[in-house]
């Protein structure tokens, strides 16, 4: 038997496995964030462009089903590794000092749509790789390791690209060797994945089924999605129920790092990752592992509006912010957290609901859908929240925000009406 035959440990791949998975998503959709506003992007173009680069992951289900018919789920998950490495390198190579960021743009869209790939080979390798009780044992594993990425992304490397802001004078510079340290890391992943990741038999390269049979069998999902009973109601409630979140989520970093004469709390970059992506999301974290198990105790019902609630309402600490705008650290970080641990809590409900909703003989197909609902969701409103703040100002701003809870828990009663 050889080594690339010999059956490994499920430990020595799947935590490196989910951090790959989440790492490029935290550096597209949040780090983008930070590295354009640095550089000197307003809020408006800001946020309609960092929500545009998002795309992958709202349309991966129109694609998902040629990574089942072309190559191996191995082959994906070590090329995408591979190509988010390169991306991130060259991305770090010709990251400007100011605008134009046309290059910039161009390189998170390409990580972007490798991340989007990787997840779906990624989460389709895992199902072949172990039976059903091993599937079950280590699917808390592979959920902290891909918050261990969120952690890492969030808070490691946006405290990183302060202290070395601070040590070399260029918010450039930080960013380059930061993004250097990225791509170093995610090539590091990718060799010693095609190296150890195990070939399991079922993970042929040849597929089969043709082409025209997963385009009518993804056509056939598709149609039977949107004819689901409550189906309307159900695309609503994945629309509407995060829009506080949806709007204020691009606007957070420029809220935190503007001078309070713009309106902001003047907070470094170091700061911001101490509270918001370190704090902030052990928080999170909590907040979602304390509501799936009260979700489990009470079930869905008894739960949803409580937990609209708890996502929503929250958001208020943010409209304190901006109308009191303190200089204590810890006020900061005590609303983050409140913020953070609810919206967590809250979120249960969220993927609870799409799960239930997508039960039946094509879920997995239909649960993809509704994670491409969950992805528009905030898409649209990001479009235009930073040209919303550039208008209304941060307080009047987040004042629009707590006015979007009224949807929020609108949509909730509404959809708990439906519930058994």
């Amino acid at each position: 038997m050889n080594a690339s035959s010999r059956p490994r440990s499920p430990w020595t791949w799947i935590p490196t496995l989910y951090f790959a998975e989440g790492l490029p998503y935290f550096i597209v959709n949040t780090i983008s964030i930070i590295i354009l506003k640095d550089l000197g992007m307003g809020n408006g173009p800001l946020a309609l462009l960092t929500s545009l680069i998002g795309l992958p992951w709202m349309i991966k289900p129109l694609w998902s089903p040629f990574v089942d018919i072309f190559r191996s789920k191995r082959w994906w998950i070590v090329t995408m590794q591979v190509l988010m490495a390169f991306s991130v390198a060259v991305l770090a190579a010709t990251l400007p000092a100011a605008s134009p960021f046309t290059w910039t743009l161009i390189l998170f869209v390409i990580t972007g749509f490798a991340s989007a790939s990787h997840d779906i080979s990624a989460d389709g390798y895992y199902m072949i790789a172990l039976d059903e009780k091993r599937q079950s044992a280590f699917v808390g594993i592979r959920n902290t390791f891909y918050r261990i990425a969120m952690v890492f992304g969030q808070g490691v490397l946006v405290v990183l690209a302060g202290l070395l802001e601070k040590r070399t004078g260029s918010v450039a510079a930080a960013w380059r060797w930061t993004l250097v340290l990225t791509a170093g890391l995610l090539a590091a992943i990718a060799l010693y994945h095609s190296l150890l990741l195990p070939r399991p038999a079922e993970d042929r390269t040849a597929a089969h089924k043709t082409g025209r049979e997963v385009l009518t069998e993804f056509g056939r999902a598709f149609g039977s999605f949107f004819t689901k009973p409550g189906i309307w109601l159900a695309v609503a409630f994945m629309l509407l129920y995060r829009l506080p979140e949806a709007f204020s989520v691009k606007m957070l970093y420029p809220f935190f790092s503007d001078t309070a004469a713009a309106g902001g709390l003047g907070l470094d970059k170091a700061a911001f990752g101490l509270v918001y992506g370190t704090a902030g999301v052990v928080a999170l974290l909590l907040g979602g592992i304390l509501g799936g198990l009260d979700i489990a105790r009470r079930g869905l019902k008894a739960c949803l509006l409580p937990m609209a609630l708890s996502l929503a309402l929250p958001c208020a600490v943010y409209l304190f912010l901006a109308a009191v705008q303190p200089s204590s650290l810890w006020t900061v970080g005590a609303c983050v957290v409140f913020d953070q641990f609810g919206y967590g809590y809250g979120f249960t409900a969220y993927t609870v609901y799409m799960m239930r909703f997508a039960e039946g003989p094509l879920k997995t197909s239909h649960y993809a859908i509704c994670t491409g609902f969950m992805a528009l969701s905030m898409l649209l409103p990001g479009t235009v929240a930073g040209y919303l703040q550039e208008w209304l100002g941060y307080v009047g701003f987040f004042i629009m925000v707590m006015i979007c809870c009224f949807a929020t828990v609108s949509v909730t009663l509404l959809a708990r009406r439906r519930l058994s």
